[in-house]
């Protein structure tokens, strides 16, 4: 990367907040240890600069750690200063982000830095579901660090950083030259913790000057704009997109405009935000037919942090079933049933869209209306059941098949009686489980009025300390 292209820790509060709107909080303190000649270091600001200002606006707090004091090692006093930033967001109901370039914990102050650094994963915790939390990390984010990262609700890195828990050349049989296991693509294509890669620090900062603008600002908020694009809007040939949900998503949104999330990882499932008629929804899809447990874990967090933020939920549905392999088997019931979980449990509006294939355990983990969706449309041409109308005809219909001269034609009409009969969208409506059939085009504009109607939803559960799964 060029090194035009590297802010400071200043320069990156700068460019993200707007124009003159930062106030620093906290520019006097210092380390105050004094063990291995601490004293004589210069340590200005604690090598971390905290404070607040506006983005478009609104109001944000910022931590942007200072690689050129002691590698921006997380010290007492550091440590103290993020956790206050904290308190102050949490006290006004206000999104925190943090800037990452860090050493790691500063061994000169041992447990008084370890500690510090165990209460700021306290407020971290208790801010989750609270207020949104984003990080980006710029230089070194490794060891307890990495922890700050995935408790942030998004987090992005420049392509040159580095995240981990253990470096490369500590795993064994491992060397750095051989798998950086540290790197912005390897963690990015192999982890739920990175939402997004970039080439550059403004790049970056651009991104989450962006996002900020879909987000609430806290859980009792609500993010709402003015809306230019026309709300009625058709969308002709949309369905020519069946295999492709990103670009359904896409062409239904205000503007065509999607942040995607963790687009890297879990490639068979979408997550992504954007908005309709001005609200902010999160959308979710299949991207392939196969879940995995990747895609299906990224989803199941998706859905989380959307109802912990009051953000209505849209699914789009096509699906035939689970990846087979060795690597998905071990964990994809589990992951399964943690998105069946995340939907079933969220009491936001909550809307799914059928737009292709529909069948089995696959398809009643994506938000179907057994799992509560408030709403369930289909496309015309949508199917619907246990399994695949052609496999389900070669079992109910095998001795007609037999007994056939083509066979290929016999399961074919064998198919279309299936399909009639039971797993057709028509059939399916007609049992309830598709409240109505909607033409590809005017899915922008029934999704609109839709969530309109469900924006004063209000919906209880059965008392809990917390969920047990």
């Amino acid at each position: 990367m060029s090194d035009k292209l590297k802010l400071s820790a200043s320069e990156r509060i700068s460019t993200l907040l707007d124009d003159a709107s930062f106030v620093e909080i906290g520019s006097a303190v210092t380390a105050r240890a004094t063990d291995f000649n601490m004293e004589s270091l210069d340590t200005p600001k604690d090598g971390v600069i905290t404070g607040y200002g506006q983005i478009d606006g609104r109001l944000v707090y910022v931590y942007s750690q200072d690689a050129s004091v002691l590698g921006g090692a997380i010290g007492e006093m550091h440590a103290k200063k993020i956790s206050n930033v904290y308190s102050l967001a949490m006290k006004v109901g206000a999104p925190v982000i943090g800037l990452i370039d860090c050493a790691g914990l500063r061994l000169q102050e041992a447990t008084d830095s370890l500690h510090s650094f165990g209460a700021l994963f306290k407020k971290s915790t208790m801010a989750s579901g609270v207020i949104p939390q984003i990080t980006a990390i710029f230089g070194n984010c490794g060891g307890g660090t990495s922890v700050l990262a995935a408790l942030s609700d998004f987090t992005y890195m420049v392509e040159d950083s580095k995240l981990f828990v253990n470096s490369p050349n500590a795993i064994k049989g491992n060397y750095e030259e051989k798998c950086d296991t540290s790197s912005a693509q390897y963690v990015s294509e192999n982890t739920t913790l990175v939402d997004a890669v970039y080439e550059n620090d403004n790049q970056v900062l651009d991104h989450i000057k962006n996002l900020i603008t879909y987000l609430p600002s806290n859980n009792i908020d609500c993010e709402v704009s003015d809306c230019a694009d026309d709300l009625n809007r058709t969308t002709p040939g949309i369905e020519s997109s069946v295999d492709d949900i990103k670009a359904i998503v896409q062409s239904i949104a205000d503007d065509n405009i999607v942040i995607e999330s963790k687009a890297s990882f879990g490639k068979d499932m979408f997550t992504g935000l954007i908005k309709l008629g001005g609200a902010t929804v999160a959308a979710i899809g299949n991207q392939e037919k196969l879940l995995s447990f990747e895609g299906a874990v990224k989803a199941a967090d998706f859905v989380s942090f959307a109802d912990a933020f009051n953000i209505p939920v849209l699914s789009l549905t096509n699906v035939k079933g689970f990846e087979a392999t060795f690597d998905n088997e071990k964990r994809i019931a589990r992951a399964t049933a943690k998105l069946t979980v995340a939907f079933a449990n969220a009491t936001v509006p909550k809307i799914n869209v059928i737009v292709g294939d529909a069948f089995g355990s696959a398809y009643i983990a994506m938000n179907s209306k057994s799992l509560g969706a408030d709403i369930v449309y289909a496309w015309p041409s949508a199917t619907v059941g246990i399994t695949d109308p052609s496999t389900a005809a070669e079992i109910m219909f095998a001795d007609d098949i037999n007994e056939s001269d083509d066979k290929k034609a016999a399961i074919k009409d064998a198919a279309a009686k299936v399909t009639e009969a039971q797993a057709g969208a028509a059939a399916v409506a007609k049992r309830g489980y598709v409240d109505d059939i909607i033409e590809p085009d005017a899915t922008r504009k029934r999704l609109i009025a839709a969530f309109d109607m469900l924006a004063t939803k209000s919906e209880d559960r059965p008392y809990k300390k917390h969920m047990a799964f």
